[in-house]
């Protein structure tokens, strides 16, 4: 492994952080003349970022424990837009109280877990682009900074050549979205002395213009670091669930099923979701990964409790692998799991859909028939079975399951 002069850079190597650096003698030069500002840009499309926005986070994280400064910045601006990298279609527009809502919960659910905030000089910052994007006259934006982006260029980047290759629409308010990210590194140069953009190995081209663009514009030198992108062993992208994607907002996804996701990770990720995701040292990460058979759960559950952690807190941690071990090592209940109020007896299959189980009736009834349904750890067999409140225990509820790793709770009212 490559050895560098500045702690971040030897951070992120050992830890699995680097794919792609435009400069890495530059950049590692400059990081090891004292503390600079690094930024990645997330767009507000929903009200929460998730898993695969956490790639970034971390390291900014670990920017700001070697005495930088991190700033995230939120695409205000550029959410307008919708990157529109590797999408077979336009993102659907957003109006500006819309992102403005999803940019604060972002705010608050996203970022202070993992970053401190204050008025040091290696506290983290929060910008929003729309500050300048929504301030630029479109014809001196074009005659200072359009004539150094050239089409040819723009058409040879991956994001682009895919969507063309597909023979999908690419509208010019899309094709526009580089252009505006390129000048966003431009702006938070001038404005913060930022010297590094990061990003996932996926958006190289569109992070790349914005060094081109200071070095023609203010010729000054910035750089551009990537991360891998996190994948799955058959080369899928992770981050997503049954039913749709992993959450970093408590209110979006329960700790419980935060920490689930990550302890119900492949085997062959466990020492790489260990160095990305969770702050442990290098050297115990080490044996723990070298962990075999049934005793790679123990690292995974490490690895859950860790990530939880750090994205929702102690006690949360806490409270998900104490109602994981309810309910996978002892066969109680936990208390943290998903749970609905009905009044009175309503079919299993209906339950199962209300709390996002199964995706439809016919999953359920499917799941039923094949011996996977369960009410209160009792198999069940018959796709029109009631729950009744003569089945809820001391507590009040009734356990029901649709897989080994899928649980819910039902309380009756009153």
């Amino acid at each position: 492994m490559t050895t560098y002069k500045s702690d971040f850079l030897n951070v992120l190597a050992a830890r699995g952080f680097i794919h792609q650096c435009s400069d890495f003698e530059g950049l590692d030069a400059k990081l090891a003349e004292g503390p600079q500002s690094a930024y990645i840009g997330f767009d507000a499309t929903a009200q929460s970022l998730h898993v695969g926005n956490l790639t970034g986070i971390m390291m900014l994280y670990w920017f700001q424990q070697c005495g930088h400064k991190p700033i995230t910045l939120m695409g205000g601006g550029t959410s307008k837009i919708g990157d529109p990298s590797f999408k077979d279609e336009q993102r659907k527009l957003l109006d500006d109280a819309t992102i403005e809502e999803n940019m604060e919960h972002i705010r608050k659910t996203c970022f202070t877990q993992f970053l401190t905030y204050g008025d040091g000089p290696s506290d983290a910052l929060t910008v929003n682009n729309n500050d300048w994007l929504a301030e630029l006259k479109y014809l001196d934006f074009l005659r200072d900074y359009g004539r150094h982006f050239t089409v040819n260029r723009m058409l040879s980047f991956d994001s682009v050549k895919t969507r063309l290759e597909r023979e999908s629409p690419l509208s010019l308010l899309e094709f526009n979205y580089m252009v505006m990210q390129g000048y966003d590194f431009l702006e938070l140069s001038r404005r913060f002395g930022t010297i590094l953009q990061m990003g996932g190995s996926d958006q190289w081209g569109n992070m790349i213009n914005g060094v081109d663009l200071t070095h023609k514009v203010d010729q000054r030198q910035l750089f551009v670091l990537t991360a891998p992108l996190l994948t799955t062993p058959d080369g899928k992208k992770m981050g997503k669930t049954e039913n749709g994607a992993v959450w970093l907002n408590a209110d979006m996804l329960s700790p419980y099923d935060y920490y689930q996701w990550w302890r119900n990770s492949d085997d062959a990720l466990v020492g790489t979701l260990l160095r990305r995701f969770t702050v442990l040292p290098v050297e115990e990460i080490e044996k723990l990964e070298a962990l075999k058979g049934q005793e790679i759960n123990e690292a995974k559950k490490i690895l859950a409790f860790e990530a939880t952690r750090l994205c929702h807190g102690d006690q949360a941690a806490r409270d998900a692998e104490d109602t994981a071990r309810k309910v996978f090592e002892q066969g109680g209940i936990g208390g943290d799991l998903p749970t609905t109020e009905i009044e009175g007896e309503t079919t299993f299959v209906d339950i199962a859909c209300a709390l996002g189980l199964t995706a439809s009736k016919g999953e359920a009834r499917r799941i039923i028939q094949q011996g996977g349904a369960r009410v209160n750890s009792n198999a069940i067999s018959d796709p029109a079975y009631m729950i009744t409140p003569d089945q809820a225990n001391a507590d009040g509820v009734v356990k029901v399951s649709t897989s080994k790793k899928k649980h819910a709770l039902v309380r009756f009212k009153g």
